[in-house]
Formats: structure tokens, C-alpha cells, sequence
């Protein structure tokens, strides 16, 4: 026999002591399997309707326990993976890494509590009715997963609103409220029956069932834009992705890094298995793994994967002044000619912190897990790359391509816009987990939010050609070595999120939260 929706609310809402808080992580990682590569987005409908339950009219210290249980939860599945980087060097950082996940769970889920905490107390001082408590979870998760995205470094992954990249008519919504606008919507869809449990009512009923409307319509005319998508290609432009699959463990042995660069050389130049020859040729993050600005007959080396007026794009470390604590050390794009020459090189200007630096070091006596004892440099910041037979490139390395609002050039700012979106890549670390594919789909949403293609080349993969709509027009298998032969999709019109960024969903949030407040009070 089924039971109602009534029962299970009272149920949960009487939950003590340890069952309530299993409840919340047991809610909080049925929201984690809405994420990639599980993808299943209806459990963010018993994730979210159970955190309200859970909650009931709770503030204070329990509605922080819940939220932040319901983080923990989330965020141990979600980003379970994490802890594969521990065991590349297994001798030396192996016993970390279930201090590592359950740490950095244990930080992640302060966001989600500080979320319900602000959520409980703005309903409970204003005597909210249910729908606007609702609505007002939405607006607090929403604000405070923008809120994840900045404090200290940032670590905007696995944002709720990722969840659609599976489902290309709603990702097409990104263009206009971006992936902050998809979180808010899909909370508030989530919530529905929390909602329709409480009781019947003409309002409560209509309010409750406007996310999904929304959702729905957001759907249809995504839909349709796809429908009436007329891809195109740029003229005379033909890339190869090399994926050489070279293990972590591997990449930086002295005795094999010349081995790595001449296996990525061949690949480079073998012939192309069907149609034209290739124009540029790309390589992933730190797939030279030797000082390459400062390597003249390294550079000369390389000229030879550029195809005669094309490039070759490789990241490689860049090192300036001598050996010790004064020299600077950055992650770096280069753009090399056919003539062996660096025309253009890019600075990783968002670092991952304790994998390319170890923040307050003189507190913190840790290693970064990344090979070499120096921490690496800022790069100078997002910028537009003009570079020969290409339109202008912004460049992303790694997990630079995570953050919605640091892809340069919105039109509103009157700065020029990209033509297209470079992410190189280094996914080794996290072998056959979650993560890289969590990795991929945030590509896929900075490419649809912004309306310009995204070319993701990973030494491991998953490497991709994503078109302006967000979706994979070719790829490579994650653990596969090979090359990919692609043309470059030309940009779309700039979309509301590239001349606004994030500020329709600013708009939404602040909408929501004073529909809540101006008709959610209780009479």
C-alpha cells in the first residue's frame, strides 16, 4: 500500500537524533544522483521535497544541522572522485585521501547549511506558507551556490543547474538565466509535492506548479531553437585533438618525458583517417612536460606537428628566472608556429588549490600534489587570444572552464567576444571516476550559456567538440588514446547570458524571494 505524501512529511518532520540526520545525507545523495554521469533528475524531486520535510518549521541550530547533513551527503557522492588524485602517488599521499573527501564534503556542505539556515529563518520571522518556504529554499540554495563560487578560490562544481546537460531542450535555457537560473527552477520544481502535501488550495496549487510550467516552457522553446538551428562551420579550419592517454603516475618521469613528446608528435602528424588534413593541431594540459618558453630547440621540435600555416597549442609549464624560491612558475597555453616560434601563450589565472598551490603556506606545511616543490604562479587573468587562421580564442585551463562568469568578453561591457572557447585539460588524475565527466558537462554549459562552440582537448579524455548549443558533435572515450579530426562551429549571435551574464538569474532570485515575502505570509 502507498503512502501519501501527508505521511511521509509527518514522518520525516518527527525524525530525532540520528535518523534525522542519515534522513538529510541520504536526501542530500539522491541530489547527487541527478548529477553526471548518472543523470537521473527526477531524484532531485525525494532530494529536496525531503530536505523541506525534514526541516518542517525547524531555525536556528537544527535547520543548520539539516542543511548541512544534506550537504555532506550531497557533496561525499558527488565528488567521491576527488580522492583518485591521492593515489597517483599512493606511498606518500594514499592516507589521505578519505581525509580529503570527507573534508572537503564536510566544508562544501556549509553552503547548503548556511542556505537552510537563512531559508528557516526568513520563513519562520515572516510566517511563510508553505509555497513561499519553497520558494524561498530555492532563492537561498541558489544565492549560496554563487556564493560557493567565490569565497576564498571558488568551487562552483556539480551546481544543481548542471543536471540538464543531459537533456539538450532544457540546456538551451542556459542561454538566457544561465546555469544559477537552472538551479533556482529545478529547486523549485523539486519541491512540488512538499508543496501539494500541505493541503489544497487554488494559490498554493498554482504557485507550486509554476517551476515546472516554467521548466516545461524553457523545454518547449529550447526545443524549438534547436529545431531551427542552422549549424555552421568556419571556412578553411580543420582541428586535430590528440588525446595521448599518458597516466598520471607516468607523465613526469624523467626518463619517459621525451618518449611522451615524440608519441604526441607522431599522432600529430599521422594522416587523417578521412577528409582534410588537419589546420591546427591541440594537445592537452602539461603535455609538454618541460620548460617550453625558455626551450629554443624544444620549440623547433614541436614546429614540426604545426600544419604549414596552422599551429600547434600545447600546454606546457612556463619557468622565469633561476632554480629557488624566487623563480615563478606558471601553467601555461603556448601557441607554436611552423617556424618553431611561440606567437601567443595563455597563463592559468585560476589555480587549483593544494594541486598548483598550497594557500597560506607558511600555515599550512603541505606539498601540493602536482610534481615539483614550487607553487605555481597567477596567470594575469581571462583574455581573448587573436591567433593566425583561428577566430579569437578565450582560453580555459583545466577547471578555469567551471566558473559561469570568467569567460572573457561579455558584448554588454562593450569587449570583444569570443569565437570560441579552448579548454586544455588534465583529467589523469581521476582515472575511470565521476569527475571527468562532471567535467565535461560544465564545458557543455559554458558553451550553450555563451553561444560559442567549446573545444575540450584532455590528455585522458573525455575530449570533445561541443557546438554553440551545448551539445557534443564528436569525442573521444575516457582511457582511450587517438586523435580527433573536427571543424569549428562558428559562434551564434551573442545570447542574453553572454551580454549579461548572470544577472537575468540575479533578477529571478530577487523576484522569488519578494513573491515569497509580499504573498507568502500566513493570514
Amino acid at each position: 500500500m502507498a503512502i501519501s505524501p501527508e505521511i511521509w512529511a509527518a514522518r520525516l518532520g518527527n525524525l530525532a537524533g540520528w535518523r534525522r540526520r542519515l534522513a538529510a545525507v541520504v536526501c542530500g545523495a539522491l541530489a547527487a544522483v541527478a548529477l553526471p554521469p548518472i543523470g537521473v533528475v527526477i531524484a532531485l524531486v525525494p532530494a529536496f521535497t525531503g530536505l523541506l520535510w525534514l526541516a518542517g518549521d525547524a531555525r536556528g541550530r537544527q535547520a543548520f544541522a539539516a542543511g548541512w547533513w544534506f550537504g555532506f551527503g550531497h557533496f561525499a557522492v558527488g565528488l567521491y572522485w576527488v580522492g583518485s588524485a591521492f593515489f597517483v602517488d599512493a606511498a606518500l599521499y594514499g592516507w589521505l585521501a578519505p581525509l580529503a573527501v570527507t573534508g572537503l564534503a564536510a566544508g562544501m556542505a556549509l553552503f547548503p547549511a548556511l542556505a537552510m539556515w537563512t531559508g528557516q529563518e526568513v520563513s519562520g520571522r515572516l510566517g511563510l506558507r508553505i509555497w513561499a518556504r519553497a520558494l524561498v529554499l530555492a532563492v537561498a540554495w541558489t544565492a549560496c551556490e554563487w556564493l560557493r563560487g567565490q569565497m576564498l578560490t571558488g568551487f562552483p562544481w556539480n551546481l544543481i543547474g548542471s543536471v540538464w546537460v543531459a537533456h539538450d531542450s532544457v540546456l538551451q535555457s542556459a542561454a538566457w538565466v544561465g546555469v544559477f537560473g537552472l538551479s533556482l527552477l529545478s529547486i523549485v520544481a523539486a519541491t512540488l509535492p512538499a508543496v501539494l502535501a500541505d493541503g489544497f488550495s487554488v494559490r498554493r496549487s498554482v504557485i507550486g506548479l509554476a517551476g515546472i510550467v516554467l521548466l516545461g516552457a524553457l523545454a518547449v522553446a529550447g526545443g524549438m531553437r534547436l529545431q531551427a538551428a542552422s549549424l555552421q562551420f568556419v571556412d578553411g579550419v580543420r582541428l586535430r585533438l590528440v588525446q595521448p592517454n599518458i597516466a598520471q603516475h607516468l607523465k613526469w618521469k624523467p626518463d619517459l618525458r621525451i618518449g611522451h613528446v615524440r608519441r604526441q608528435l607522431e599522432m600529430s602528424t599521422q594522416l587523417a583517417a578521412n577528409g582534410a588534413p588537419p589546420t591546427h593541431v591541440i594537445w592537452p594540459e602539461t603535455s609538454v612536460p618541460f620548460n617550453l618558453a625558455s626551450d629554443r630547440a624544444l620549440q623547433k621540435v614541436l614546429g614540426r606537428a604545426a600544419p604549414p600555416g596552422g599551429l600547434l597549442i600545447a600546454g606546457a609549464p612556463s619557468a622565469e628566472g633561476a632554480p629557488g624560491a624566487g623563480q615563478k612558475l606558471w601553467n601555461s597555453a603556448h601557441a607554436v608556429s611552423p617556424q618553431g616560434e611561440i606567437v601567443a601563450t595563455y597563463n592559468k589565472q585560476h589555480l587549483v588549490p593544494f594541486g598548483e598551490y598550497v594557500p597560506f603556506r607558511q600555515i599550512l606545511k603541505f606539498s601540493k600534489l602536482t610534481a615539483g616543490r614550487l607553487d605555481f604562479s597567477f596567470g594575469a587573468g581571462p583574455r581573448i587570444i587573436d591567433l593566425p587562421g583561428l577566430p579569437p580564442a578565450a582560453f580555459l585551463i583545466c577547471y578555469e572552464v567551471i566558473f559561469p562568469d570568467e569567460v572573457p568578453g561579455h558584448a554588454a561591457d562593450g569587449r570583444k567576444r569570443p569565437g570560441w572557447l579552448l579548454n586544455l585539460t588534465n583529467d589523469a588524475w581521476f582515472g575511470d571516476t565521476a569527475g571527468p565527466h562532471q567535467h565535461l558537462a560544465a564545458a557543455r554549459m559554458r558553451a550553450a550559456e555563451h553561444g560559442v562552440a567549446l573545444v575540450r582537448v584532455a590528455n585522458t579524455g573525455i575530449s570533445a567538440v561541443i557546438d554553440p548549443y551545448g551539445r557534443v558533435l564528436q569525442s573521444l572515450p575516457l582511457g582511450e588514446a587517438g586523435v580527433l579530426d573536427a571543424a569549428l562551429p562558428e559562434a551564434l549571435d551573442a545570447t542574453v547570458f553572454a551580454n549579461f551574464g548572470s544577472g537575468l538569474a540575479l533578477l529571478l532570485t530577487l523576484g522569488g524571494l519578494a513573491l515569497a515575502v509580499l504573498f507568502g505570509r500566513r493570514p
